[in-house]
């Protein structure tokens, strides 16, 4: 607070100082104006909330099966006011192998899983499609498709989805020297924790099914404890109709079963809405992985 400047000499003309009582009346009042006006000067110094992209579909309350709500939380970092979804951190699963490929078989759930990539309008229609049916999918990013997209990040979260690691540049992995491996796995993962507080729940490794015991050590020694592969393959990838597309996922699945869908390919949204009404038909809910393993 700066020093007010000195009150000049009194001229001829200037009015009698007021009285004791007088001063310390307006004093006070000054002191309140002034108080007032600087709460509202740092409020609209503030950044405005970032705004969350919203789906053309209505969002789905969360269940109360759902963990997503219980664990994610707002924070903000130091001097920045935009709420971020903190993602849950990876968890193991004693009964599950290092790299996983399905649930149990005793419960009707099934995990649709997407590799991130492509375009987000795309990636967006999906996430609809999902919500709109009630579904909750598992999202495997690519570091590089955040980069482009980081506002994804929380619409993925938004949703009530989980989010995980399919390396930095969606590379053949498992042929890479460690070095170079460790860093795909370590680029993505640090993308995810600066926009989300969390290296993601899952990893995935890029451009193979399975995981090379390099690659799966490499994984854990960054800080997730289980690989997480797939029983069924929709090959959406191969855009062979989106008929084809639900006649290989529906001809393959059942209680338990991992599915390996992709986020960049038309067929893909176009197949979700009967995929999703025969996985109901047959009894079969759409979770994510986390709550699959629950």
């Amino acid at each position: 607070m700066t020093t007010p400047p000195a009150h000049p000499p009194l001229s001829p003309t200037t009015p009698p100082a007021p009285d004791r009582r007088t001063a310390l009346r307006s004093g006070a009042a000054l002191a309140a104006g002034t108080l007032t006006a600087g709460c509202s000067t740092a409020g609209a110094a503030a950044p405005p909330p970032t705004p969350t992209p919203t789906s053309t579909h209505p969002r789905p309350q969360p269940r109360p099966a759902d963990s997503r709500s219980a664990t994610a939380t707002a924070t903000a970092t130091a001097g920045d006011r935009t709420a971020t979804p903190t993602a849950p951190t990876p968890r193991t699963f004693p009964s599950q192998p290092a790299e996983i490929t399905h649930g149990p078989r005793t419960r009707p759930r099934v995990a649709l899983t997407f590799h991130g990539q492509g375009d987000p309008a795309i990636a967006e229609s999906v996430l609809g499609e999902a919500e709109k049916a009630g579904a909750r999918v598992t999202v495997l990013a690519v570091g590089t498709w955040l980069d482009e997209h980081p506002d994804i990040a929380r619409r993925i979260l938004d949703g009530g989805h989980d989010l995980g690691n399919h390396t930095l540049h969606h590379l053949d992995i498992n042929s890479m020297p460690e070095a170079d491996a460790d860093a795909e796995i370590r680029g993505c993962a640090d993308r995810l924790r600066r926009l989300t507080g969390s290296i993601g729940t899952w990893f995935r490794p890029s451009r193979t099914a399975r995981a090379s015991p390099e690659v799966a050590r490499l994984a854990r020694r960054a800080g997730y404890p289980h690989v997480l592969s797939y029983d069924v393959d929709s090959l959406d990838y191969t855009s062979p109709g989106a008929p084809a597309v639900t006649r290989k996922v529906i001809g393959e699945v059942r209680n338990g079963s991992v599915v390996s869908l992709h986020f960049g390919y038309a067929d893909t949204v176009t197949a979700l809405p009967s995929l999703l009404h025969e996985l109901d038909r047959r009894g079969l809910r759409a979770v994510t992985t986390t709550e699959l393993l629950s």
